[in-house]
């Protein structure tokens, strides 16, 4: 089992992604005290996130890090009924993280390796990885190659095929690097390993670790994911 959300975690609501003019006050990574105020110009856009999901703040207005309580529900009953896994034994309600039916080329889970996307690639269990490509593509066979060693190893995918495991014969350590090529191809795959651990507190852990590792992709996943809807991101003052 890879990791799973625990439904009793909580912790501080997280900046997850930000642009715009205030931009630098609102780094990825900031965690936001309750009772804070987030204070956005015009042109500004604030993702935040919290144990509920995530909400996309934008200027110009004064918003607060928490919701109103007539709208605080808990989204993830919502992300459970997208998630196909069963929890890992012993945790709360606990819920593997999975996007919704992947769209323009996109991974429909976000602990997928792309196998078209060069990218830093965070693992929880590093023995059930999934090499992931978009639907509907040929027959062909792509060659991965550990960079700095001579280990190399073959995966056949069939006709609209999507998911191979990870070869076991190619470790996948932190920081193991591994080039992706097959016939046709314009350019390798780079991929990077990073390796989270088995289990995290709850969505804000995760997301935090993410963000620490680099991880865009899997990040921008997960915001979609558990994104709450927009009418929960008015301006409070």
């Amino acid at each position: 089992m890879i990791a799973t959300v625990s439904v009793g975690a909580s912790a501080a609501t997280l900046v997850v992604r930000s642009s715009g003019p205030s931009a630098k006050s609102y780094p990825a990574g900031k965690q936001l005290a309750d009772s804070s105020k987030i204070a956005l110009k015009a042109g500004d856009q604030v993702v935040i996130l919290d144990s509920r999901g995530t909400r996309t703040l934008k200027g110009p207005g004064i918003f607060s890090p928490t919701l109103p309580s007539n709208q605080a529900s808990d989204s993830r009953e919502t992300f459970a009924q997208v998630s196909s896994r069963r929890a890992r034994p012993g945790a709360t309600r606990g819920v593997q993280p999975a996007a919704p039916p992947a769209a323009s080329g996109r991974s429909p889970n976000i602990w997928f390796v792309d196998a078209e996307r060069s990218a830093t690639v965070c693992v929880a269990d590093p023995s059930a990885v999934t090499l992931w490509r978009p639907e509907g593509g040929p027959m062909t066979t792509a060659t991965l190659a550990q960079v700095g060693s001579d280990r190399t190893e073959t995966v056949q995918w069939l006709q609209g095929q999507s998911k191979r495991p990870w070869p076991a014969s190619l470790p996948v350590t932190d920081g193991a690097q591994y080039r992706v090529t097959w016939e046709g191809q314009a350019a390798p795959t780079e991929l990077r390993f990073a390796l989270l651990g088995p289990t995290t507190s709850g969505l804000e852990d995760m997301a935090s670790k993410l963000i620490t590792r680099g991880c865009t992709a899997q990040l921008d996943l997960l915001i979609e994911t558990v994104a709450i809807p927009d009418g929960a991101s008015k301006p409070g003052g």
